[in-house]
């Protein structure tokens, strides 16, 4: 098999596993009210466990990196899956609160691990590609989390125990990624699809294992801006529909729907808009969009053109952060492996930190003026993107 074979066939694999990636991680959701009954907790409690995912994710993204370097990113890739199937039915068994929290914190851990592991690889496979395809990536993460978030129940709709549906979402994630395995490049086509890319750059720029850079500190900051947009859909998108337009509670989640939608047709389709576009023609447009999105959202008082406003943010943004993972790894100055955890890492604590700091602002303003916030956020993306000379 020749060289672009291989690399067809890896890009082919790697897609599948952002998916799996997605799948898993949203087959938690589903789960959520189920362990709030099990181990009777109370909403405040609630949140403290849930910080434990995060806290397990956030911790293992910057190892998660180094064993990726050292080991191989499909490895890294195909041992973080196996934890996350290991761990899904224990998620809907465990009855104490601090075994909850253990539990939580070691899935968490496994999926911050797979995320930097397989944005790392797919970075690869692109530079080997020679056309984007971090866009159509992200957007089956988005698939999966859609599939995730609505198999479980479905399985159960069909009449499976919980347990037995959770069993057989994990044995699908384990058939997936041994499926795919062999066509993952292995260590040594990695590293040399890394020399390959550095022989195309200026002569002179070795590339360094020091991440405190102004380049990755940038795109981490900006990729921090989005992921909070992501995170205030996510958290408070329902809760404004509710309060603020009226919709009745069964229906409030029609919002982050919307938004989810959108935003995964739009990374379906991303990687052509990137090749016809310049990047920063595409993070500049998509920012401003995504932020008049937010702002017809809070600024109207109509739940139709809310929602249009939800839509519209989720077509915005939904490219942005695949292109800068992809500048993460293209940085003339600082190795992928060590570059990319970072800026996943920065944007990874807007996403779980951010909902938190619009709720500051929405308890001491209001929650339309914390959402507009967020817009403001997205516009100062846009500013610094297009004056930003070089990344």
């Amino acid at each position: 098999m020749g060289t672009h074979e291989k690399t067809v066939g890896a890009s082919k694999a790697i897609k599948a596993i952002f998916l799996v990636c997605g799948l898993g991680v949203s087959s938690w959701a589903p789960m959520v009210p189920f362990a709030k009954d099990r181990l009777q907790l109370n909403d405040a409690n609630l949140g403290v466990l849930l910080l434990m995912l995060g806290a397990g994710a956030i911790s293992m993204m910057p190892i998660g990196g180094v064993l990726a370097n050292r080991y191989g990113s499909r490895v890294v890739m195909l041992c973080a899956v196996l934890v996350i199937a290991l761990m899904l039915p224990l998620l809907l068994i465990i009855n104490g609160p601090i075994l909850m929290g253990a539990a939580l914190f070691v899935f968490g851990a496994a999926v911050g691990t797979l995320d930097v592991a397989m944005n790392a690889h797919g970075v690869q496979v692109q530079n080997r590609y020679g056309k984007p395809i971090m866009s159509s990536l992200h957007g089956l993460f988005s698939v999966g989390g859609l599939l995730g978030s609505l198999g479980l129940g479905f399985l159960m709709k069909l009449g499976l125990e919980p347990i037995v549906a959770a069993i057989s979402i994990a044995v699908l994630l384990i058939i997936i990624v041994f499926w795919k395995y062999s066509a993952l490049f292995d260590r040594l086509t990695e590293k040399a699809a890394i020399q390959e890319f550095s022989l195309t750059q200026e002569p002179g720029t070795a590339k360094s294992a020091f991440w405190l850079t102004g380049s990755v500190l940038f795109l981490g900051a900006m990729c921090f801006a989005v992921f909070l947009s992501e995170g205030a859909m996510l958290d408070w998108s329902a809760v404004f529909l509710r309060e603020n337009r009226g919709i009745e509670e069964e229906l409030a989640g029609i919002g982050y729907a919307a938004f989810s939608v959108a935003m995964a047709t739009m990374r379906l389709l991303g990687d052509k808009l990137v090749a016809r576009l310049d990047s920063r023609k595409v993070v500049v447009s998509g920012s401003l969009l995504a932020a008049a999105g937010l702002f017809l959202a809070v600024c109207t008082p109509w739940l139709i053109t809310a929602l249009l406003g939800f839509v519209l943010l989720g077509l915005g943004a939904a490219n942005i952060v695949p292109v800068f993972i992809s500048a993460g790894g293209r940085l003339k100055d600082v190795s992928a492996a060590v570059a990319i955890p970072v800026i996943t890492t920065i944007g990874y604590i807007g996403q779980l930190a951010g909902p938190a700091i619009l709720g500051f602002i929405a308890h001491h303003y209001s929650l339309p003026i914390a959402l507009g916030f967020t817009g403001i956020l997205l516009i100062a993306v846009a500013v610094a993107f297009s004056v930003k000379k070089s990344i």
